[in-house]
């Protein structure tokens, strides 16, 4: 998963067709799997634990769409029409650390770890470039399901990265080399709170691009501050000037909540003040908002009366780290297979 840093919402079109976009991210020890294990039944198997979906389909080159685990469905059905893949009989299980809808990039997430998954399966030549754009063009193409870019990229590469999004879908993934202490401060100072409320982006999205075509100057305006806000951000993170990550952070959610009227809500507010109240410095809600996770940061020596205020709330916060690696995918061989076929 990634946690939106700065720049987010920068990635959607028509704002990144029109202007450009630039996003600041960085991945988290928090993860989607998928798991594929090849059977000789003449059938599908989906274990949808994500989608609460349980269902066995027809040894098909084409699975129907019917609202049920559309993204495992999605992938496979691109693949199958892009690729020469043989025809066999699988079990495909896939669950998330994270509820759904919760801001750090879940569903596009899942996207490139079950086309990883086929990638390791089927030996497929799919970089992680490759495997970025096709997860974009699944959901935002195959299957019109809204949403922005970087959540695909930021899956496929990990750690820290400078995204710049261009005309005609051209994204340039530029990684930042962040020293350890650096991030060290950062795990030292950053609390991930989860509001106890998922939430659909969709909606969030759509305003946001109405508000772009129909030139609503207020929010293209505060989309140009969000956007320069990245380039800040990047400076003060490779600096190591906490002060002003903390400063552009709680800036950048002041210009993110006039993006679109339901950014925001109570429950969101609420927990602003209680951790604002117990010393957090400022914090931001990752994703399109509305719910999800909220970034608070704060002073370390603080950060443990903040964790303690924000206990009074129906949420949560949960541990983590960032990490370096993008999507991992690997196999593993029946072992009494092998062994017969030493014989």
């Amino acid at each position: 998963m990634r946690l939106g840093i700065a720049g987010g919402g920068s990635d959607l079109s028509p704002y990144s067709d029109m202007y450009g976009g630039l996003i600041l991210n960085a991945t988290v020890n928090l993860y989607a799997y998928c798991i594929i294990e090849e059977t000789a039944e003449n059938h599908i198997m989906i274990e949808s634990y994500d989608a609460d979906c349980f269902e066995d389909y027809p040894l098909k080159r084409c699975i129907p769409i019917d609202g049920k685990a559309s993204l495992i469905k999605g992938v496979y059905n691109r693949l199958m029409r892009d690729y020469d893949i043989p025809l066999k009989g699988c079990r495909l299980t896939t669950y998330n650390d994270v509820p759904a809808g919760s801001g750090l990039g879940t569903s596009s997430t899942m996207v490139v770890a079950i086309l990883k998954a086929f990638a390791e399966w089927h030996s497929l030549p799919l970089g992680d470039y490759e495997i970025a754009r096709t997860a974009y063009e699944i959901e935002r193409l195959d299957l019109g399901l809204s949403g922005g870019k970087q959540d695909q990229y930021a899956a496929a590469f990990g750690g820290f990265n400078y995204m710049e999004f261009l005309q005609n879908d051209i994204v340039i993934v530029n990684p930042l080399k962040v020293k350890r202490w650096i991030v060290d401060e950062l795990e030292a100072s950053i609390i991930l709170y989860f509001t106890g409320k998922s939430r659909s982006s969709a909606a969030i999205i759509d305003e946001q691009k109405r508000n772009t075509l129909t030139n609503k100057t207020d929010s293209i305006e505060a989309m140009h501050r969000i956007k320069q806000s990245a380039v800040d951000m990047k400076l003060a993170l490779l600096k190591g000037d906490m002060e002003e990550f903390a400063h552009i952070l709680g800036k950048g959610w002041e210009d993110k909540k006039r993006m679109a009227g339901s950014i925001t809500n109570p429950v969101i507010e609420e927990a602003f003040d209680v951790a604002m109240r117990a010393g957090a410095k400022s914090g931001k809600v990752s994703g399109a908002g509305g719910g999800g996770f909220i970034m608070f940061f704060v002073n370390p020596t603080k950060k443990k009366q903040v964790v303690s205020a924000l206990k009074n709330l129906n949420g949560y916060t949960m541990p983590f780290n960032f990490t370096e690696g993008g999507a991992h995918g690997w196999k593993i061989y029946d072992t009494d297979t092998i062994q017969v076929l030493k014989r």
